[in-house]
């Protein structure tokens, strides 16, 4: 394989499911499974990759199993916070898990500017590493337009693009 296609398959592949109102993201890392799966799910390490640079992720609480939540902000350059929550209904141990996602206020009651949506994310080793899916299904094609609009595309790319020098390190 060229230097090409390997750098190639490293990119995040972002597409729509208009008609299941779904966003489809796959990526390989450089890294194996189980390191992967541990840096999508503690939140000392989640903090440090999942926002796009300038913005920061900061967790307040984290109980990763099913039933916990995810209670955590975005926080932009200028010190502005926007809250989202996850909740795990299903994980199995380094293969995958699945969480409803909402945006809230800091306290982790739910807002309903945008209907929340179910995240579907599936480890799996790759030749050189880890590949994760990730599936992403609306309540609407309305919603998935706003996230859309939101710069979802190239902010999850970005985050990606943490991910893969943290994992260097």
């Amino acid at each position: 394989m060229s230097n090409t296609q390997t750098t190639m398959s490293k990119q995040t592949k972002i597409s729509k499911d208009v008609a299941n109102k779904k966003i489809i993201v796959v990526r390989e890392f450089d890294a194996p499974l189980e390191e992967v799966w541990k840096a999508w799910t503690d939140s000392k390490i989640l903090d440090q990759w999942w926002a796009p640079k300038p913005w920061k992720a900061k967790t307040k609480t984290m109980d990763f199993r099913e039933g916990g939540t995810w209670l955590y902000s975005m926080v932009g350059p200028d010190g502005t916070e926007s809250y989202c929550r996850a909740d795990f209904k299903k994980i199995v141990p380094n293969k995958s898990y699945i969480g409803d996602d909402a945006f809230c206020d800091e306290n982790g009651n739910i807002t309903h500017d945008i209907s929340g949506m179910r995240w579907k994310v599936d480890f799996s080793r790759a030749d050189t590493g880890t590949k994760v899916d990730v599936e992403i299904t609306f309540a609407s094609e309305e919603d998935m337009n706003k996230i859309i609009e939101m710069g979802f595309e190239a902010g999850f790319t970005a985050a990606h693009g943490n991910l893969d020098e943290l994992l260097k390190r």
